[in-house]
């Protein structure tokens, strides 16, 4: 099986790093020269895509793909589509698309809970965006008989990226907004949720990837202190943090997020339901640990 993916990124190589085993052959794209030099020294084929054009030789490997996973935010349009929508459609063997998204679609419930067959009501452009592509890979799907799979993710967290980190280096904040609450996800069960996915490639189909406890945010920052026996930082207002206007957009989004239907349709047993395991297993990899030398 081979693997192609649109946007080597963060979740993609966490991914890639769970379940390389699986595919005979890995290819992907990166924004610089630089950066598909690096990705290509561990073993997967790296090529340029950028706004100003592309590796011509990401045709040869997409055009051998059995699965294709999308993790390349749109702008205005989507980049992929816009680029390479007849090259995808014409991929004979093609199986499987993965679209990579998030529950910022839903936009703002009041904390109330969400499901897959909850009308999105995105509240920003970047959300609007989010639903246009996901509308026009599904149709690409339908079009052409092709599995196309929308994952709507949380808020990402894994090795480097979670509130064990942000302690240790000293960027954590409790900033609290009454009533507010997040769902999040860990890398790893982002990962096994994309790979039972591509296990069982039918129809189209829309997944919610959130754990099993919103909870506010400043509750997990609390806890990653505690796990390493620090302090907690000071509370702070959400009416007196400064924040750039993106980090204050995901608070005017409150809810709850379901995610029932990757458990009964792909077999998915969470690793880490809540950000407590999530965190705990986090440290016993070193995580938040300063090491001298």
């Amino acid at each position: 099986m081979k693997l192609f993916v649109f946007g080597l990124g963060y979740s993609a190589r966490q991914f890639i790093g769970l379940y390389r085993d699986r595919f005979t052959r890995i290819a992907g794209t990166v924004r610089s020269p630089e950066k598909a030099e690096e990705i290509s020294a561990t073993g997967i084929d790296a090529y340029r895509f950028d706004a100003t054009g592309h590796d011509p030789r990401i045709l040869h490997d997409l055009a051998e793909a059995d699965s294709l996973l999308v993790s390349i935010p749109p702008g205005e349009t989507d980049p992929v589509l816009d680029r390479f929508a007849e090259a995808v459609a014409a991929v004979p063997r093609l199986r499987w698309v993965g679209y990579l998204s998030t529950v910022g679609v839903y936009g703002n419930a009041n904390g109330g809970w969400v499901d897959e067959d909850t009308p999105p009501n995105p509240a920003t452009l970047r959300s609007r965006q989010r639903i246009a592509a996901e509308r026009q890979w599904l149709d690409l799907g339908e079009r052409k008989a092709i599995a196309v799979k929308v994952f709507r993710l949380a808020g990402i967290y894994g090795p480097g990226r979670n509130a064990l980190a942000k302690v240790a280096d000293g960027t954590a904040r409790r900033i609290v907004k009454p009533g507010q609450v997040f769902n999040r996800i860990h890398t790893e069960d982002i990962a096994q949720v994309l790979m039972a996915s591509i296990d069982r490639p039918s129809q189209n189909a829309i997944y919610n990837v959130a754990d099993d406890e919103p909870g506010p945010p400043q509750d997990v920052i609390a806890y990653g202190a505690e796990l390493l026996g620090r302090e907690p930082p000071p509370e702070i207002p959400f009416d007196e943090a400064e924040m750039t206007p993106m980090a204050r957009s995901f608070y005017a989004d409150n809810k709850r997020v379901r995610n029932t239907r990757l458990k009964t349709d792909l077999g998915v047993m969470l690793r880490y339901p809540t950000y407590r395991e999530g965190l705990r297993a986090l440290l016993r990899a070193g995580d938040g640990i300063r090491r001298e030398g």
